[in-house]
């Protein structure tokens, strides 16, 4: 959406930053009454942290299906909050919100298990003690009880980016970017056709495809190569 990212107060005249607290309240004294000074921009994103530590501090009270219902949802808000436009400059697809994304549908299919094999179980506690920094566990790692969320989960991440990148791309042409987007989004809606049961490597690959696309089209005109390699990488697989 376009806001207006230069805010006044018409009760104290403070002025500040919309895109910093995402809230029309003044900071200084909390009245709804302010309006925008500039000009409308495209921005997508708000401000939010994802903070896994109340939920890691329950792991020797609950179950792990109890845990894994509470990391999904606290990932579910964060990255409900989440864009990738910031001010009308479009943001990479970080290894946080990748990581937060997959917590998300591991988390969601643990909590509805009624039995967790014990790869599954270390793989989830090991992706609850480093998401909140971006760190995800190996590919190699995905244990064959989470493919399907695994697959679905880089699905979901990429369909997220993608939806920003084609909103920039409609203000900012560039028809190659456009074509590069096109083949990530056909890789994506295979994967969703098939419910997330492809080789995790090949999910992997995709989301890296499109974070080199956001790359490229922030002006680094090597990451459109890197982009292609990872998508020739999936392609070589479904031959």
């Amino acid at each position: 959406m376009k806001v207006r990212g230069e805010r006044e107060c018409q009760d104290c005249g403070t002025r500040w930053r919309y895109y910093e607290t995402g809230s029309i309240a003044c900071p200084d004294c909390g009245s709804i009454h302010s309006v925008g000074v500039d000009e409308h921009t495209e921005h997508t994103d708000a401000p939010a942290t994802l903070d896994l530590t109340p939920v890691r501090s329950r792991i020797d009270a609950d179950s792990t299906r109890e845990i894994a219902d509470a990391a999904a949802e606290r990932c579910r808000e964060y990255t409900r909050k989440r864009g990738f436009i910031d001010a009308g400059e479009l943001r990479p697809l970080t290894e946080t919100y990748v990581a937060a994304v997959e917590l998300q549908h591991v988390g969601a299919h643990l909590s509805r298990e009624m039995r967790i094999s014990d790869p599954a179980e270390r793989y989830f506690y090991e992706l609850l003690g480093g998401a909140d920094d971006g760190d995800r566990p190996p590919v190699e790692e995905v244990p064959s009880e989470l493919r399907v969320p695994y697959g679905l989960a880089m699905a979901a991440a990429v369909d997220s980016y993608q939806r920003d990148v084609r909103t920039y791309l409609d203000a900012n042409a560039d028809p190659t970017a456009r074509q590069l987007s096109g083949r990530i989004r056909d890789h994506r809606k295979r994967i969703e056709a098939l419910d997330g049961d492809v080789d995790p490597a090949d999910a992997n690959r995709l989301v890296h495809a499109a974070r080199d696309l956001g790359s490229y089209i922030t002006g680094d005109e090597s990451a459109f190569v890197r982009a292609e390699n990872w998508l020739a990488g999936i392609e070589d697989d479904t031959v």
